[in-house]
């Protein structure tokens, strides 16, 4: 992405937060308003903060509607659809940070054993997603920041898909994926 176009993706984010505070709902986008590059199929995750406190974060793991709807979207869901936050309100809004987080294909990681998972994972770099038996997690890579210890990491992701941290499976399947950031 070039600066214009991470310009409009996070006009886009403001545009769709501001439309849902007036109206309830995110603002509709036409895809083909915008460059060909931000028309296809993109996936994105959305995070809010105010004063650097997370305050919704709401995405998509795959590439499956036009970047730009998934921007306005996500962005929509993270300030009014994260279940850990109530709706944002207006006094909220002047106050919001975006960040915008675009996900390349996540690529399945093979291991045999969790120490093997674990020395494979790449810090500050990889963001993971955790799936086992209808429980599915993911963190960004920027979650790295909070929790930087592989073990810790890989814990706090089988919690928050609702697994124990002690988990273990031979039928988990994890993967990895990159992230292009900025806000």
């Amino acid at each position: 992405m070039n600066t214009e176009q991470r310009q409009q993706l996070l006009a886009i984010a403001r545009q769709s937060i501001q439309h849902g505070l007036q109206d309830g709902r995110p603002s509709s986008v036409n895809a083909q308003d915008y460059d060909k590059s931000l028309q296809q199929p993109g996936a994105s995750f959305v995070t809010l903060n105010v004063h650097a406190q997370l305050r919704g974060c709401i995405g998509s793991l795959e590439a499956w509607r036009p970047l730009v709807v998934d921007v306005a979207e996500n962005a929509y869901a993270a300030a009014f659809r994260d279940p850990r936050f109530p709706p944002l309100n207006e006094s909220e809004y002047p106050q919001l940070e975006y960040h915008i987080s675009l996900l390349n294909p996540a690529e399945p990681i093979q291991f045999t054993r969790e120490s093997d998972l674990l020395a494979q994972l790449r810090p500050y770099v990889d963001g993971l997603i955790l799936e086992d038996h209808g429980h599915r997690g993911t963190f960004l890579p920027a979650v790295w920041e909070s929790l930087p210890d592989p073990e810790q990491f890989w814990q706090q992701l089988k919690l928050k898909a609702g697994l124990p941290a002690d988990y273990w499976s031979d039928t988990l399947k994890v993967s990895r994926y990159t992230v292009e950031e900025f806000g």
